[in-house]
């Protein structure tokens, strides 16, 4: 009996350190990739170019635009840091970054991108993503 508490109490705390490494570094990693990309945008001028490309495009117009009219309430996440948090957990890291180089590379469609991020995500979330970059691009 002591025994299976000697081995059961070390294997609890752990599990339980683990858990707490995993959900942290999740975290500081997110924390880091949103800021990294909100300062990358913001100082190279990338934010006007990509309004500009939404205004010109009608469908990415009207997929932005959906966010205007929804309720904030039944969202699972409305920051930035928490929408990152769900992507790097539900997409990855490697597959966002694979993400940014085809889109700078422009080797991929939007629809490509668009399907390859609605197969991870659950419409809430991708509710939640469209309002997240409404009010960034438009402020509100």
């Amino acid at each position: 009996m002591k025994l299976i508490k000697y081995l059961l109490i070390p294997l609890v705390l752990l599990g339980i350190a683990g858990f707490a490494v995993y959900y942290v570094g999740t975290n500081i990693a997110s924390e880091k990739l949103m800021d990294a990309v909100t300062t990358e945008l913001e100082n190279s001028g990338e934010i006007d170019n990509i309004k500009e490309m939404i205004e010109g495009d009608p469908e990415l117009k009207s997929f932005i635009e959906e966010a205007s009219t929804a309720d904030a309430n039944e969202l699972p996440f409305t920051t930035k840091e928490e929408a990152t948090r769900v992507l790097v957990n539900k997409v990855g890291l490697t597959n966002l970054n694979e993400i940014r180089v085809k889109v700078q590379d422009g080797s991929a469609s939007k629809e490509e991108i668009l399907q390859e991020v609605e197969s991870k995500l659950s419409e809430e979330e991708i509710l939640a993503l469209k309002v997240i970059a409404y009010k960034e691009l438009y402020g509100n």
